[in-house]
C-alpha cells in the first residue's frame, strides 16, 4: 500500500460547522435564559460540546511537513497542504516531516577487498517520501535508515581497495582515488535498502578513510617506497637520454675520440652524477712525469 491524500480534509467544512454550532449555542442560551426552560439549557450545553468537539479537527502543517491521518487502526490519507486544515476530529493524527535531513555514518573499522583493515564514515542526506510506508512498514524509520545506511557502506568497503601500488592496475576502482564513482555506487546500495521504507536518498558520501592504526605506519613506508620507486624511475629515464645526447655531441663535434673503455667510465661517471643523492664532488686528473 502506498501514500494517498486524505479526502476529507477541508477547511472550509470545519470553519461552517464551528460557526453553525457556536451560533446554536448562543442561540439556545439566549432562549433557555428568555423562557427558562430546562431542556433549552441541555441543548445549549450539547452544543457547547458539539463545537469544542469540531474545534479539535483543526489543525496546521508548516511547510514541509504532513499529517498522517488513522480512524480505529485504518489509515485514512495523508494531508501535505500547508497552513490551518480541518479534519475528522475523531481522525487520529501523527506527524510527519518532510525536511532533508543529515546523517552522519560512525567511523567503522573494516577490511577492504584487499584484506586490509580501514577506518571509513560516510554522511547520507535523505528525506520521507511516502508517510505510509515510513509509518507502517518499520517499527522505527530513523532507526531502519541509520542500521541500514551502516550496512551499506560495510559493504561497500568490502568491493574496492583503499588503496593500489601496481602500476599495471591502472583501471580498477579504489576508494581513495575514484571518489565520485564510490559515492555513487552507495548512495545506490542505500537506495536500494531504504525504498522499503519509503525513504529518498539524495546524496550520500564517504566523508572519512584511512588505514586502521594498527598498519598504517607500514602502508605509510609502503607509500612512499613507492613514491621514492616512481621518482627515481623517471630520473633514471632522464639520465640515460642526457648520457646519450652527450656521446652523441661527443662523437657529432669531434671533441673527443672515445674507445669502449672510455664510454664505459663516461657513463657511469655521468649516471652517477645524474642519480645520485648527494652532490657529485669533482675529481681533476692530472698527469705529471717523474724523472
Amino acid at each position: 500500500m502506498k501514500e494517498f491524500e486524505c479526502k476529507t480534509v477541508s477547511l472550509k467544512k470545519g470553519i461552517i460547522l464551528t460557526s453553525i454550532f457556536i451560533i446554536l449555542a448562543i442561540m439556545f442560551f439566549v432562549l433557555s435564559i428568555c423562557f427558562n426552560q430546562p431542556f433549552l439549557t441541555f441543548f445549549c450545553a450539547l452544543s457547547i460540546f458539539a463545537t469544542v468537539f469540531v474545534l479539535f479537527g483543526f489543525f496546521s502543517n508548516q511547510p514541509n511537513e504532513s499529517k498522517v491521518f488513522t480512524f480505529f487502526g485504518s489509515y485514512k490519507g495523508t494531508c501535505r497542504k500547508q497552513g490551518l486544515n480541518w479534519c475528522n476530529p475523531l481522525y487520529l493524527k501523527k506527524k510527519m516531516s518532510l525536511r532533508k535531513r543529515n546523517f552522519n555514518v560512525d567511523k567503522i573499522k573494516v577490511n577492504d577487498a584487499l584484506g586490509n583493515p580501514i577506518e571509513i564514515s560516510a554522511v547520507v542526506v535523505w528525506a520521507v517520501e511516502d508517510t505510509y510506508q515510513a509509518t507502517f512498514d518499520v517499527e522505527n524509520y530513523e532507526t531502519y535508515v541509520e542500521t541500514q545506511s551502516e550496512s551499506a557502506l560495510r559493504e561497500l568497503a568490502g568491493m574496492y581497495p583503499y588503496d593500489l601500488f601496481d602500476d599495471t592496475s591502472e583501471n580498477v576502482i579504489t576508494l581513495r582515488d575514484n571518489n565520485e564513482e564510490v559515492n555513487k555506487n552507495l548512495q545506490a546500495s542505500v537506495q536500494k535498502r531504504l525504498d522499503k521504507v519509503g525513504v529518498e536518498v539524495i546524496e550520500a558520501r564517504i566523508n572519512h578513510i584511512a588505514y586502521a592504526p594498527e598498519i598504517a605506519a607500514a602502508m605509510l613506508q609502503r607509500q612512499q617506497a613507492s613514491a621514492i620507486i616512481a621518482a627515481r624511475k623517471i630520473i633514471v629515464e632522464g639520465a640515460v637520454s642526457m648520457v646519450e645526447m652527450a656521446l652523441n655531441d661527443l662523437k657529432k663535434k669531434n671533441i673527443v675520440a672515445l674507445n669502449d673503455k672510455n664510454k664505459a667510465e663516461l657513463v657511469g661517471n655521468l649516471l652517477v652524477v645524474l642519480c645520485g643523492d648527494k652532490s657529485a664532488q669533482p675529481v681533476i686528473t692530472t698527469n705529471k712525469e717523474t724523472k
